[in-house]
This record gives C-alpha cells, sequence and structure tokens, in this order.
C-alpha cells in the first residue's frame, strides 16, 4: 500500500512538473498576441488575412506588432476597408509588411537603418532618440517566442503603394 502511494505522489508530482515546464515554453508569434491584451485588433486582423499558420509557422520572424491603440490611430473607415473580404490581398501586404525574415533582437535593430520586409518592401529604421520603425516607435521589445520576436510599436505602418 505504501509503495502504491508513493508511485501515485511521485505520478502526480511528475505530472505537475511537465505541465510547469510545457508552461514556461515560449508560445509562437500568434499564440503569444492571442494571449496578451493589447493585440486584439492585430489577432483579427492576422485571421482575416489567412495568416495564422504562416506565422504559427517555423520561421524565424520578427513582427513589429502594432497595439489596439496604433489601430485606432488609422484614418477612420481603413480598418473596416482592409478586414473586408474583398481586400483580403491589401490586408495581406499590410500585415507582412510588419514582419521580417529572421529572428532580429533589438540590440541588432539599433545596428541597421532599414529592414526588407515580407512583404517585399524595407522599412526605415530610426535608432535616434528611441527605436522608429518607419513612423512607429517602438514601445516595448524582444518578446522572445518559439518562432521568433515580437517588437511592440505605437503605430500601424503601411507600405508604399
Amino acid at each position: 500500500m505504501r509503495h502504491l502511494t508513493l508511485c501515485a505522489l511521485t505520478g502526480a508530482l511528475l505530472a505537475a512538473f511537465t505541465f510547469a515546464m510545457a508552461e514556461d515554453k515560449p508560445k509562437d508569434i500568434v499564440d503569444t498576441a492571442v494571449g496578451a491584451d493589447d493585440f486584439k485588433t492585430l489577432v483579427a486582423a492576422v485571421k482575416a488575412a489567412d495568416l495564422v499558420d504562416t506565422l504559427k509557422g517555423d520561421g524565424p520572424f520578427t513582427v513589429f506588432a502594432p497595439t489596439d491603440e496604433a489601430f485606432k490611430k488609422l484614418p477612420k473607415g481603413t480598418l473596416e476597408d482592409l478586414l473586408k473580404p474583398e481586400n483580403k490581398k491589401k490586408l495581406q501586404a499590410v500585415l507582412t509588411y510588419h514582419v521580417v525574415p529572421g529572428k532580429v533582437m533589438a540590440a541588432d535593430v539599433v545596428k541597421v537603418d532599414s529592414a526588407k520586409t515580407v512583404q517585399g518592401q524595407s522599412v526605415k529604421i530610426n535608432a535616434k532618440d528611441g527605436v522608429k520603425i518607419d513612423n512607429a516607435k517602438v514601445v516595448k521589445t524582444d518578446i522572445v517566442c518559439s518562432n521568433g520576436v515580437i517588437h511592440v510599436i505605437d503605430t500601424v505602418i503601411l507600405p508604399k503603394e
């Protein structure tokens, strides 16, 4: 009986340890954004653009993630227009303009003046007086994910048309 209790206790401890270890494992970019409070609009846009599977992929990716407040700065009607099914390609272009191939940490971002995005165009990087990506200020850096890194920005950046 004592042996059975010890085995049960050991099994319970092992299960708890395994669960705790799984919780410490970094989530992918999408799951990290879903779990945060400030990216509801971004997550909805990623879903509407059918980019979930891409951003859950192996990567690595560097995502300059605009907050919900950043999306509110867009001109009235812009977001609603982008979310229409007939504008899916345009939405994909906007979202992939926020993604750079590779895992670029904050210490690396300040060493360059531009980076080519997944969308194809390059974003300008200015590290004078804080870091800016095009016209967006980086407000939080180095949110490490299993398939890359997220840097939070305060403005949605738009590719040139």
